[in-house]
């Protein structure tokens, strides 16, 4: 093991991938090369991932609609169903080799991520990190893929 890099579970964590990223974009990406815009236009997200791999993300639209009462347990259908499409928050363990990136899902606020494992390629260009979904699981069509950018945040 190099002494940039270390592991969870016997699998790699590149020292690059260690720090806190801010979400830059978070789309799905057409055959055709036309974007949609999941959380809408500046959707703000952090991701934190520690030395041993283990992570903690979250992605929010940048505005979101208030429920009518303040009461998280009296709103109408279509508050829920906002709150929901209009954030996503997980966490586990990251590890990664080459240009591909290996997930396991702890907990997701989409309950059918739990437990889910994954890879994804992804390219670190200067202070931005980009990670490509091969399906998405939110309203993308045949043939579309996922991009997520993210900036490390410098302390």
């Amino acid at each position: 093991m190099k002494p940039s890099e270390s592991t969870h579970g016997g699998a790699m964590v590149p020292k690059e991938l260690i720090g806190a990223w801010a979400l830059v974009r978070c789309d799905n990406v057409y055959p055709d090369g036309h974007r949609v815009e999941l959380y809408g236009p500046n959707p703000e997200g952090m991701w934190l991932i520690d030395a041993q791999g283990d992570y903690m993300m979250q992605i929010v639209r940048a505005k979101r609609m208030p429920f009518a009462v303040n009461d998280k347990s009296k709103g109408t259908a279509e508050e829920y169903r906002a709150a929901s499409m209009d954030s996503n928050a997980h966490y586990g363990h990251v590890s990664a080799d080459a240009n591909l990136m290996h997930s396991q899902i702890l907990h997701a606020s989409f309950p059918n991520w739990d437990g889910k494992s994954g890879d994804s390629s992804y390219t670190i260009n200067g202070d931005e990190l980009t990670y490509r979904v091969a399906k998405p699981s939110s309203g993308a069509a045949e043939g579309a893929h996922g991009e997520v950018v993210w900036r490390r945040v410098h302390s």
